[in-house]
């Protein structure tokens, strides 16, 4: 799905304020972005905070990342291109930094996290049951995006593939087919790890 410059500029603005008020974007973290109607993307420019962006703080860039207005985009801009790359449904795609998802990202040994059971599965695209399991992969932290990319990419296009993933020590990426969905994703994903946290908390 695509939208006018304009209406990104408002749900970019709207969604750093959510993700902010759930303190899922500390410092100037995180990094939001959505597909344009004239084939650029509106993205984050760096180093703002995402609780206080205006409109002014979202940009336009190309199909490879280049600015279309003079703005310095988010440094992780490649990794959004990669995925509307990849999934040309894609509409929006969101970048969050929660302590339990970078906790368990840094708890976990291996390069995925089997997430089992919960009713709130049903919130990710494609899923109408609590009876079932998904892996939510987990790459390797790099100051490469290309690196990132190179690693990730395979294991998002593999059969049941959920429409997200974490990087180790960093945070979640999640998207959707616009921004409301992104955001149900990015939501939905959060809860069930803090839910599980909450679970081993009890035994």
């Amino acid at each position: 799905m695509t939208i006018s410059f304009a209406q990104a500029q408002q749900a970019i603005v709207a969604v750093g304020r959510w993700l902010d008020g759930k303190g899922w974007a500390p410092a100037t973290s995180g990094n939001y972005s959505a597909r344009l109607d004239d084939g650029s993307f509106a993205v984050t420019v760096s180093g703002r905070h995402k609780g206080r962006l205006t409109p002014d703080d979202v940009m336009r860039v190309d199909t490879q990342g280049a600015a279309l207005d003079g703005k310095k985009p988010s440094a992780e801009t490649a990794l959004h291109l990669a995925l509307y790359r990849a999934f040309p449904a894609v509409g929006a795609v969101l970048h969050s930094h929660s302590p339990d998802a970078v906790g368990l990202s840094r708890a976990v040994l291996g390069d995925d996290y089997a997430l089992a059971g919960h009713e709130m599965l049903k919130a990710l695209p494609g899923i109408a049951t609590h009876d079932t399991a998904v892996t939510l992969p987990i790459v390797a932290n790099s100051q490469d995006m290309a690196e990132i990319d190179a690693a990730i990419s395979p294991r998002l296009l593999a059969p049941g593939a959920i429409p997200a993933y974490l990087i180790r020590s960093h945070g979640l990426y999640g998207w959707g087919r616009d921004m409301a969905e992104a955001e149900r994703v990015i939501e939905a994903i959060e809860w069930m790890i803090a839910a599980e946290r909450a679970e081993r908390s009890f035994r």
